[in-house]
């Protein structure tokens, strides 16, 4: 019994975007019939280290997995090293046998950003022609990829807390620096960011743009001014998870919004059950808490690729 080990340059190296954003989108699809299940995501919760981890199991047709992973927003400052890190044990659900075991930090940056280009081409206008990025770090990297994969022909607008940073980021993957408000005026939003104050304000945001709320991960945390949720038609990736941790954790739980103001699943529009975008003039949102499903349907993706290519360490746990 030998299992595959994959480092994190061997799972950039394996990487093609098309490929991710093509996984991600399916296992949306298959998420929403119920073909593809996972419990939910468990955390563990470290107030001392001002960090977390999570635990993200699923299963998916000949697939089984889970993800081990962390947020500690002050990783780097502290310690020199990313805020996320993770790694991904990938199981034969029937011979229950570990297949492979990779770095998972750059594979949840890849889904994420593959979920926001998913989102995209389902919610956006069909004449967008402006991304704006808010946060310029890795994450943002891989937003501005997956979005070349769905719209190839946008002008990027970068904006961070930090204008260097934002400098920086434009300088090296393209786009314009711009002011936190010219950003948000872009006719598709994406946040990157770990905030727990709003810094999108509904003032900034144009009728029938589209945003894709992709930091809000953990309760407390809120990216966008609540009006813009009132206003819009809001997709989330899972209810029960969003509710407990997306963008619209805080507004549910001060009573500023109700369920039965969602728009609904992400999914359902991918499965052709809901209607996504209806107008030109709509304003959509899609709160993303990324799903364990799309880590699996990923790490399977990438698994299959390093066996194709023979990319990868063999070991035999057993030995």
């Amino acid at each position: 019994m030998h299992t595959l080990l994959l480092t994190q340059s061997q799972v950039a190296e394996l990487a093609e975007m098309d490929a991710i954003v093509e996984a991600v989108e399916d296992v949306f699809r298959a998420f929403a019939k119920g073909e593809a299940y996972m419990p939910p995501k468990v955390y563990l919760d470290l107030p001392q280290f001002e960090g977390d981890f999570r635990a993200m199991p699923a299963a998916f047709g000949e697939w089984a997995g889970i993800k081990w992973v962390n947020s500690h927003a002050h990783n780097l400052a502290r310690h020199k090293l990313p805020t996320v890190m993770g790694l991904y044990v990938l199981s034969d659900p029937d011979r229950a046998v570990p297949l492979a075991v990779m770095d998972a930090t750059w594979l949840t940056a890849l889904r994420t950003g593959a979920a926001a280009a998913v989102a995209t081409r389902h919610l956006a206008r069909s004449s967008a022609r402006t991304l704006g990025l808010i946060g310029a770090g890795v994450q943002a990297r891989t937003i501005l990829q997956a979005h070349a994969v769905v719209r190839p022909d946008l002008g990027v607008l970068v904006a961070d807390r930090d204008p260097a940073v934002a400098e920086a980021f434009a300088a090296a993957y393209g786009g314009r620096a711009v002011s936190l408000e010219e950003a948000c005026g872009a006719d598709i939003v994406c946040t990157a960011t770990p905030s727990r104050t709003p810094v999108v304000q509904r003032v900034w945001v144009r009728d029938g743009a589209h945003l894709n709320a992709m930091g809000a991960d953990a309760e407390g945390k809120q990216e966008l001014d609540v009006q813009i949720l009132r206003d819009a038609r809001v997709f989330v990736d899972d209810l029960a998870q969003a509710a407990h941790s997306g963008e619209i954790n805080v507004p549910l739980h001060r009573g500023e919004i109700a369920e039965s103001d969602l728009a609904g699943g992400l999914g359902d529009v991918i499965a052709g059950t809901l209607a996504g975008r209806r107008t030109d003039a709509e304003l959509t949102v899609f709160d993303s808490t990324g799903l364990a499903v799309q880590d699996l349907a990923v790490a399977a993706r990438l698994y299959t690729l390093a066996q194709a290519r023979g990319i990868g360490t063999s070991l035999d746990f057993r030995a």
